[in-house]
């Protein structure tokens, strides 16, 4: 198996509406896509079912975060992060949520509240993929925080399309082994999945209000993109089963959000290849192959195989994840072209990773890293290699929120060739769903834009 470095993804999002759902306009110019995409691996391991080292991490697991929440709310509030130009208009809050005591399994937290008004606005949560990669280093400091990190991996620029404008946002490190997130029992580094994942975010979140209460009323969203299209799913219909069961409502659900979402392995793999055709990144001979060979029905030859190989070898090093978007080829030189005008700076997953490896940013966000025996990480390919469950698709469990009446919006942005709007407009077409609206072009003040220069 392989894992590819971590991409950017940005450019206009087309939309594919299923119910209608308003949150906040993301900084399309600045989003990161995960860089261990689950269903290309997954064909792999129909082959090999190969471990990598399974040696435990080294140094002293941290304790598990005990304390009445009424003090350990008041211990996460950020004073400042390091770097940061000027007082913030909002106040921040970060630190961790016990949700196995047994275990040892805590989880890290960011929480940004909007800097307008935030007591009439609601509660976003939102979560990457992966699975294993980071919603607070590649969702928030990377796509749609406040702030991201200049390229001397020290000092923070603010971000003009920070979701937090519109939304109280709150970003977790999920499951347990990603970013500051862990457990003191390290098995559980070898044995997560979807179901732990689901079970834990649940077990968060309730946690989690209680130390906030004020937020226990709010409106409440999920939002994320890529392999989050099996985290949102799951935790929504996770939410409305225990509000049913308590007769209770502890989470006040109003809908979901997926971009680029890896919602069918099979419709997500057939898309990448017809997107690269469509977008003549490979020739007509190996996208032949490719058709011919696969039927993309959950068994995969070795033909088959063979074939997407082929086509792989043949589009090159390019970035999958913002096929027009140049790639980082020095961190530590970052080059200042047209290009990083237009799509932004390849290299600033680098210098967020940097700066989160610093010892005083740790501090400033209470980031228990003593003994963790590893630094931080924007994915975790132990998490990754590791994976137990995972449906092959989420069809069910999307038809199962839109039965509930739960509002969902998936949108898509164009340039993704591994995830793509293609995948999306295959689950759509296989839901069957009644269309309210026809498609149209995208407008701004009246005239029907290029998404590469979208403002």
């Amino acid at each position: 198996m392989h894992t590819q470095p971590i991409k950017m993804k940005r450019g206009l999002l087309v939309l594919w509406s299923l119910f209608y759902f308003s949150v906040a306009n993301a900084d399309t110019r600045n989003q990161a896509k995960q860089p261990l995409e689950f269903n290309q691996l997954r064909v792999s391991r129909k082959y090999v079912q190969g471990k990598q080292d399974s040696t435990p991490k080294n140094g002293t697991s941290p304790s598990v975060h005990r304390g009445s929440t009424s003090n350990q709310r008041e211990q996460d509030k950020i004073v400042c992060m390091p770097g940061q130009t000027g007082v913030a208009e909002f106040d921040q809050y970060a630190g961790y949520v016990t949700v196995d005591a047994k275990a040892g399994r805590a989880l890290f937290y960011y929480f940004v509240e909007a800097p307008q008004d935030p007591s009439n606005k609601p509660l976003v949560l939102w979560l990457n993929g992966g699975p294993g990669c980071s919603s607070f280093g590649s969702g928030a400091m990377v796509e749609l925080g406040p702030f991201s990190v200049h390229s001397d991996n020290k000092t923070l620029y603010k971000k003009r399309h920070a979701w937090n404008r519109m939304a109280n946002m709150l970003f977790i490190e999920i499951p347990a082994g990603v970013g500051y997130s862990y457990s003191n029992t390290t098995s559980d580094y070898y044995n997560t999945g979807d179901q732990r994942t689901t079970d834990d975010a649940y077990t968060f979140l309730i946690t989690w209000l209680e130390k906030f209460p004020e937020y226990q009323d709010r409106d409440f969203f999920i939002t994320g993109e890529s392999y989050a299209g099996h985290y949102i799913p799951e935790l929504a219909n996770l939410i409305l089963s225990k509000n049913r069961a308590t007769n209770v409502t502890s989470i006040k659900l109003k809908g979901v959000a997926i971009g680029n979402a890896d919602l069918d392995d099979n419709l997500t793999l057939r898309a990448s290849y017809d997107y690269y055709w469509m977008h003549a990144m490979i020739s007509g001979k190996a996208y032949k192959a490719v058709k011919d060979k696969c039927g993309f029905n959950g068994t995969y030859t070795e033909d088959c195989q063979n074939a997407m190989d082929l086509a792989t070898q043949e589009k090159g090093n390019i970035d999958d994840y913002d096929i027009y978007a140049p790639i980082c080829q020095d961190a530590s030189n970052p080059s200042k072209s047209s290009d990083s005008l237009v799509f932004g700076d390849p290299c600033t997953n680098h210098y967020v990773s940097s700066y989160l490896n610093r010892p005083e940013v740790q501090r400033a966000l209470h980031a228990n890293t003593t003994g963790l025996g590893y630094p931080w990480m924007d994915c975790s390919q132990q998490i990754f290699d590791n994976w137990k469950d995972s449906p092959e698709t989420m069809l069910p469990s999307i038809k199962k929120l839109i039965s509930s009446g739960t509002r969902i919006w998936l949108y898509s942005g164009d340039m993704d060739a591994v995830c793509s709007f293609i995948s999306t407009q295959y689950v759509l077409d296989n839901l069957g769903l009644p269309i309210e609206a026809a498609w149209r072009p995208w407008r701004v003040d009246n005239e029907v834009h290029s998404p590469l220069f979208i403002r």
